[in-house]
């Protein structure tokens, strides 16, 4: 396994290129933006994010979204109330600050590379996805909830490559997670931890 940076690519792809999402193509979520959800749900904002990912593996593989955001309050909601409307709102603005070296390096790929998509995601951020203009760039674009998969796990993988009719040798594959990116080699994919390079502000 070795960093993966945008200037590396004409030496490190290969076949088709697989990318994650969050803090791959997207920035972290800003602490504000959190900070702000955790009052929409009543919370202190560090117990707010400890719930948030306590509770996320199974919303990333298909859970309704008020039942997600009724076990990171604590309490039932129905699924239009207007708190869990909110909290999706925010949620998936959070996750939709795009990373301008990813957007680059994914400009230059895209006229020479097959380009695929494997995010662990919950509905309400891959229906995002799904609408976001560059999204067109991906051939495909999987997603945890719609697989009811999940990285790391290694049935996610073989579902890709099943789907891509291709051979783990065929793939290069970048995640921001060691963890992805160990499950991803240990099946002969071409896995490689990915390291956005700074942006500097008003380039």
């Amino acid at each position: 396994m070795t960093a993966f940076h945008p200037t590396d690519q004409e030496e490190a792809v290969t076949g088709w290129m697989l990318l994650d999402y969050g803090e791959v193509i997207s920035l972290p979520q800003p602490a504000e933006e959190v900070a702000a959800m955790a009052v929409l749900a009543g919370q202190d904002p560090d117990a707010f994010r400890d719930r948030y990912w306590h509770h996320r593996d199974p919303y990333d593989r298909g859970q309704d979204p008020h039942l997600y955001w009724s076990n990171v309050l604590g309490r039932d909601l129905a699924a239009d109330d207007p708190v869990v409307t909110g909290l999706n709102a925010a949620d998936v603005a959070s996750w939709s600050h795009l990373n301008p070296a990813s957007m680059d390096m994914l400009q230059e790929l895209a006229g020479r590379r097959r380009l695929a998509l494997l995010s662990n995601a919950p509905e309400p951020l891959a229906a995002a996805i799904d609408e976001a203009p560059w999204a067109a760039m991906f051939a495909h674009r999987f997603y945890s909830c719609r697989l009811a998969l999940a990285k790391p796990d290694a049935a996610i993988f073989e579902r890709v490559l099943r789907h891509l009719d291709a051979d783990p040798g065929q793939i290069t594959f970048l995640d921001d997670r060691a963890v992805n990116v160990h499950a991803a080699a240990a099946l002969g994919i071409n896995a490689v931890l990915y390291r956005a390079q700074p942006y500097a502000q008003g380039r």
